[in-house]
């Protein structure tokens, strides 16, 4: 009998080990197939192929839907299951007892971090024909992870970081978190008007009777309790909360919120948060961004969003009654990155201030170090109620407002009339077909190039008492003198000395600029277009920002600097070198003393120090036949001596305001307050 059980033993265990060779049931070749399925993540197929006594216990649900559930709630990836095969003689005795322990170890990425845990797969081979014997799995829970083998519930906890704050050149805020009132509702106090006190709530919230009530309906909610409403209201919206709180029923708590110190100075270079919208939230990594996460909506706060924003802390942890809890894996809270700008915030606000509610742009920078000190759009709108929920009527008003003050101006370009001149007489100066001390002579107020321009005229302010120079041009802002010498030089040779001043090119900066434009076509075959181009109007376009770092070429022998936004930038950085020689830069520069001095420029010389700078008055004419019309006032002004600030700056709709004096007005009194 003995032998006979013996030869049985044999004749099986040969036929299991042919079938090894056909890979077929062996229970590495089995657990090879169990694993692939695991890694994959095909939890049906892996359901398949437990023993049914596990699957007796364990319904399709409890794997197959808790995998999946865990799997996703966890955000698991890079999964990768692994184990150790059993060695010949270890195989040997698994065949002959039908059971095999195979030690595997799981490792995975989560929203935590990763994990990894080792844990043993037993297998049974089972089958009522010889031929139809296979390897079955043994599975339990432990298999997701050991600590829920025996019971217990998967949990999740996160930590939200704290967004970094944005600063100016001088650790000054321009966008800080601070305490707000969350505005909220104790039921027992609404009284006996109820209806009418939550009606005037949702009338001060922007929200809706029915949205209050969702929130007073939840199941959690007793009389007495404090029922928050969703909405952060800053300190600073005094009257705001003055109405609420002489409303019966509404309470408040302080809690930590976003607050913009310069309100509408800085709104368009600082921007605001929000909260993420549903088109947003499907772009976005879940693992990074929820319904309810707050998000860069405009400005700084936009482009700069993923260094503010900071990274969340997760914990994934096992509780089981009566025992400690065990932590799956764990990633600690980033608070967001302090950005520190190069903006000065008393410089931001003079600029803004001194617009009081007129139209226009201005940029301030440094023009040694290329640091930019302010960005200015006015008229403005207050970020801090952008932030916390803004009524309907003010969005209205903000909307239909003919200024537009929604519209950030200083990323957008502009015709700059005369205050282009001395760039253009620095690409005649440097290409050789302008000499300083060559005057032109120069008939009347208007000029015409001949039959070619048809009626077109060339006008300009005052005439001359003899041939005009270079400087005398500057001084009076003579286009005639300008036309002339760009008509001269030709239409390449122009837009080339624009296109080494940065035109047709992004400007080297953080924060995302328009391009400035030489034309509609990027040419300027038409001689009329080009005279128009040479002293800023036609279709020349160019950004405030721009025009500033245009001028540092006057002012650092004929370089011109990169502007830089962080104090984390290199400063003193050539953008374009070499523009034109020292000896021209100076020249320039001097001419633009004299604007001062004897031109367009006087109101300056009250200052109580020399500045420099020069004037453009731009003519809108949608056509080169219409009318005079409105127009926009620039002034590009700078301390003759200290060259420390230099501001360019554009107000529109001057005409009946003084034209560009108003600009020269503006920016004379804004340096003499900072100086």
């Amino acid at each position: 009998m003995k032998r006979v059980t013996l030869l049985l033993s044999i004749i099986l265990f040969l036929f299991i080990v042919g079938c090894s060779k056909d890979d077929e049931v062996t229970p590495h070749n089995q657990f090879d197939t169990f694993v692939d399925h695991w890694n994959d993540q095909v939890f049906s197929q892996m359901y398949e192929m437990l023993t049914p006594e596990t699957q007796q216990e364990y319904a399709v649900d409890e794997m197959v839907d808790r995998y999946t559930k865990i799997y996703e709630d966890l955000k698991i990836s890079d999964l990768n299951i692994s184990y150790t095969k059993l060695s010949e003689e270890e195989l040997e005795i698994a065949l002959e007892e039908g059971t095999a322990t195979l030690p595997f170890t799981a490792e995975m990425n989560s929203m935590a971090g990763p994990i990894s845990f080792e844990y043993e797969a037993t297998l049974e081979l089972q089958g009522e024909e010889e031929e139809e014997m296979k390897w079955y799995v043994n599975w339990d829970p432990g298999f997701i992870f050991p600590e829920i083998k025996d019971g217990g519930e998967i949990r999740i906890t996160t930590t939200d970081p704290i967004r970094g704050e944005i600063l100016d050149r001088n650790q000054m805020p321009l966008a800080i978190n601070d305490m707000v009132w969350e505005v909220g509702i104790v039921p027992a106090w609404l009284g006996d008007n109820e209806e009418q006190n939550k009606e005037k709530i949702a009338s001060l919230l922007n929200m809706s009777v029915e949205q209050i009530d969702t929130y007073l309906n939840a199941d959690w909610v007793q009389p007495d309790y404090f029922v928050p409403l969703n909405k952060l209201i800053p300190k600073s919206e005094e009257e705001l909360l003055n109405e609420l709180w002489a409303i019966d029923g509404t309470d408040g708590r302080e809690v930590l919120g976003r607050v913009y110190p310069l309100g509408e100075a800085a709104a368009h270079v600082v921007g605001y948060i929000r909260q993420i919208t549903a088109e947003q939230l499907e772009e976005k990594d879940p693992a990074v961004y929820g319904p309810n996460d707050m998000i860069g909506n405009t400005g700084l706060e936009r482009a700069y969003e993923e260094r503010l924003k900071g990274d969340k802390g997760v914990r994934i942890y096992v509780t089981k009654d009566g025992e400690e809890e065990v932590t799956l894996a764990e990633k600690e809270v980033q608070n967001g990155e302090k950005i520190v700008t190069t903006i000065d915030a008393n410089i931001q606000e003079e600029i803004y201030n001194s617009y009081d509610g007129e139209a226009g742009t201005a940029a301030a920078i440094d023009p040694k170090s290329g640091e930019t000190l302010a960005l200015v759009s006015s008229p403005s709108y207050d970020p801090n109620e952008m932030v916390y929920g803004i009524t309907q009527s003010k969005w209205d008003s903000l909307q239909n407002d003919p200024k537009t003050p929604l519209l950030n101006r200083f990323t957008a370009t502009y015709a700059p009339g005369s205050v282009i001149k001395p760039v253009s007489a620095a690409i005649g100066l440097q290409n050789g077909t302008i000499d300083p001390d060559e005057g032109l002579e120069i008939n009347g107020l208007t000029w015409s190039n001949g039959e070619g321009w048809g009626e077109y005229e060339v006008t300009r302010v005052s005439e001359s008492n003899g041939p005009v120079d270079l400087t005398d041009a500057m001084v009076r802002s003579d286009n005639i003198y300008f036309a002339m010498q760009a008509v001269d030089m030709g239409g390449k040779a122009f837009v080339s000395g624009l296109e080494k001043f940065g035109f047709g090119e992004s400007i080297p900066f953080e924060y995302p600029i328009t391009a400035s434009t030489v034309s509609t076509s990027g040419a300027l075959n038409d001689q009329v277009l080009l005279a128009n181009a040479s002293y800023g109007q036609g279709e020349i376009e160019i950004s405030s920002l721009h025009l500033a770092v245009a001028y540092t070429t006057f002012l650092n022998n004929g370089n011109m600097l990169k502007p830089a936004l962080l104090e984390s930038e290199k400063t003193g950085e050539v953008w374009q070198e070499e523009l034109i020689s020292a000896e021209n830069a100076e020249i320039i520069n001097e001419s633009l003393r004299k604007v001062v001095t004897d031109g367009t420029a006087s109101y300056a010389k009250n200052a109580s120090f020399p500045i420099s700078g020069k004037t453009g008055t731009v003519e809108l004419k949608l056509t080169l036949d219409e009318e005079d019309g409105a127009q926009n006032g620039w002034f590009v002004g700078y301390p003759s001596d200290d060259q420390d600030i230099l501001i360019a700056m554009m107000v529109e709709q001057v005409q009946d305001l003084g034209g560009s004096s108003i600009a020269v007005e503006k920016v004379t009194d804004v340096l003499e307050k900072i100086k």
